[in-house]
């Protein structure tokens, strides 16, 4: 399934050529702005017994999923790519402000899910009736939509396996690193409040 949130590249004409009858592809519209927005559309129109997302650009290789599906078949709930744990490569680094800037969003990340090395990689999959589940619950449109739907899955108990991955950064992304990080930041916080209350 594809959601298309607004894009400008031509997204539906190559979903159209994509299409097979070896591998069902769909395209849904999501006329909410943001990341937060259309993962939750996909999630909530998907059927799927697993459900999950990653970045267009392929920075992180499809062929991870031979690593990440045979984990959920045998029961694991939560699998997601990780660029900081034992095995990672990084083949592309990012520019040295994107990275710093990252660091300092991980370090924030850190004080409401300590025990995710990496919220951030774009390569996350979920047992299809759990995702559903917590859904629901969520409501970041931007940025910092992984972090709140990885804490929502961690408050059910549920482990959360990270799988190391050989990541490159990509031209093209659509984070503005002015007005998404700052919002990215504010929700955040709002997100670490119980922690402190």
């Amino acid at each position: 399934m594809v959601v298309d949130n607004g894009s400008i590249d031509q997204t539906v004409d190559l979903v159209s050529k994509a299409r097979s009858h070896h591998v069902p592809v769909s395209v849904i519209g999501c006329t909410q702005r943001g990341k937060g927005a259309a993962v939750r559309r996909g999630i909530h129109t998907s059927r799927a017994r697993f459900v999950g997302y990653m970045d267009a650009d392929l920075a992180t290789p499809i062929e991870t999923l031979d690593i990440v599906v045979p984990l959920l078949e045998t029961g694991s709930q939560a699998v997601v790519g990780s660029r900081r744990v034992d095995g990672a490569i990084l083949a592309e680094r990012q520019p040295f402000l994107r990275a710093a800037s990252g660091a300092a969003f991980r370090m924030l990340a850190n004080l409401i899910l300590r025990e995710i090395a990496d919220t951030q990689c774009g390569f996350k999959f979920f047992a299809g009736d759990l995702v559903r589940t917590v859904a629901p619950q969520l409501s970041i449109d931007g940025f910092a939509f992984d972090i709140e739907l990885l804490w929502a899955v961690a408050q059910r108990g549920v482990r959360i396996i990270e799988v190391p991955v050989k990541w490159s950064d990509r031209e093209g992304s659509t984070l503005r690193m002015r007005s998404d990080g700052w919002r990215a930041v504010v929700d955040l916080f709002r997100l670490a409040r119980p922690t402190f209350s």
